[in-house]
């Protein structure tokens, strides 16, 4: 099961795409299949990484960096966000 998906079922990380108006369709995980794949955790039960999710809304792209905590075997994520910046549509 892909990251954005597991961060979707929670209601924080749906919150806060609300907040600034982005839909879940419009957000990407930098990333994300290199973290699923990464070789070095196949034998760790939780990721800690520190990642950076883009999403768009009407007024440009909104860069959330933040940490991911994710569960391997009970498939579960947190974003614990540590910041973000917004960069406005050029016009």
């Amino acid at each position: 099961m892909k990251i954005k998906e597991l961060l979707l079922n929670g209601r924080s990380f749906s919150e806060l795409l609300k907040q600034f108006s982005i839909e879940a369709k419009d957000i990407r995980i930098q990333d994300e299949d290199t973290i699923l794949q990464d070789s070095n955790r196949q034998h760790k039960d939780i990721v800690k990484e520190s990642i950076c999710i883009e999403g768009k809304n009407k007024d440009g792209i909104v860069n959330f960096f933040g940490t991911l905590h994710y569960n391997l075997l009970d498939q579960l994520a947190v974003f614990e966000v540590q910041g973000y910046e917004q960069v406005q549509r050029a016009g």
